[in-house]
């Protein structure tokens, strides 16, 4: 292929941020995309084959659209701009940052990082359940719970109930010190600590005391009927398929739920079926019930992460592989 070389005109005040300290942003692209990009007043010029161009141009179109914004270029919008830049529309991905969530405690505006993402909370308004599923890192829990805050203070549902399942995790409910909620809170704490960072400790603690937000493990929902509200069920890959029947016939009129988990990672013990894994397949195309998987491209975590989960994948599908290998050779 032959290289061909195209122009693209920024303005003076954005080339810096979008070039980075000591031009770290462009150096990363130039390495991931295979071009030679140079600058010259208002004119960047790049340089390499025709698509590694186009896919260059598209990354620092996005990055110039994010400093146009306000919005601040870090490591991780920066990965995630080059691994989409050949496969998504660029209008597309300026879009992700025009949805604002809410705004947490300490000011900071909560919105979508990744397509997946938006389309996530996308789902999430226009459907009363919404499965999310995904590894971590990838904002499944977070932005659930930023979604039900959101409604919360809007005034579309009188309380948020936040729930997971108490699964014994290598360690026996019983060895632990302590009554039975001191027993699972810290199964729990992770949700506490979301609510803290997005809503402020004090209003959490007001409106906990109040009754009108509660985190409890889910065999506390056994036996209720759950309206006006909005109920995130995290780590549902936990779940049995009667737990997950028990909670999804909760749910009443006026309330939306979110059911987040991660299929990679399910403790059940050897021979338990996963309810997340059943229920996705019992409801699929049922209107009023949304389903997303998010992908290693969607987490939002450090990049590192990101190539972590990629590798455990990669490992998965090689055993998966290699065991269907012996299973054939037995069978022959």
């Amino acid at each position: 292929m032959s290289r061909v070389e195209k122009t693209l005109q920024l303005e003076n005040e954005i080339i810096l941020p979008v070039f980075g300290q000591f031009d770290s942003n462009i150096r990363k692209i130039e390495k991931e995309c295979a071009v030679q990009i140079v600058n010259r007043g208002d004119d960047v010029k790049v340089t390499g084959e025709e698509r590694d161009v186009q896919a260059a141009c598209n990354v620092l179109q996005s990055l110039a659209a994010l400093v146009r914004r306000g919005e601040e270029i870090t490591e991780q919008n920066l990965e995630y701009f080059i691994s989409s830049a050949a496969e998504s529309d660029l209008r597309e991905l300026e879009k992700v940052y025009d949805d604002l969530i809410c705004v947490t405690a300490n000011g900071r505006p909560l919105k979508p990082k990744t397509l997946g993402q938006k389309k996530y909370t996308d789902l999430i308004r226009q459907n009363t359940i919404v499965f999310g599923i995904g590894p971590a890192g990838t904002g499944k829990t977070y932005l659930a719970m930023a979604m039900a805050i959101t409604a919360f203070k809007n005034n579309e549902v009188n309380r948020i109930i936040l729930t997971r399942p108490a699964i014994e995790a290598g360690e026996k409910l019983g060895f632990l010190p302590g009554d039975l909620q001191q027993k699972v809170d810290p199964y729990l704490r992770p949700l506490y600590d979301a609510l803290y960072e997005i809503m402020g400790a004090e209003t959490f603690l007001k409106n906990m005391e109040k009754g009108l937000i509660e985190v409890a493990p889910l065999a506390y929902m056994r036996g209720r009927t759950l309206d006006n509200a909005f109920i995130v069920l995290d780590e549902a890959q936990n779940t049995t398929p009667e737990q997950m029947k028990m909670f999804l016939t909760r749910i009443g009129y006026g309330s939306k739920a979110v059911i987040t988990g991660d299929i990679t990672q399910i403790d059940l013990t050897e021979g338990k079926r996963s309810g997340l894994l059943e229920a996705t397949k019992i409801l699929s195309g049922i209107e009023g019930i949304g389903l997303i998987t998010l992908t290693n491209k969607d987490v939002v975590r450090h990049p590192l992460v990101q190539k972590i989960i990629l590798a455990y994948e990669k490992f998965e599908n090689r055993k998966r592989s290699e065991s269907d290998g012996k299973k054939e050779k037995r069978f022959r």
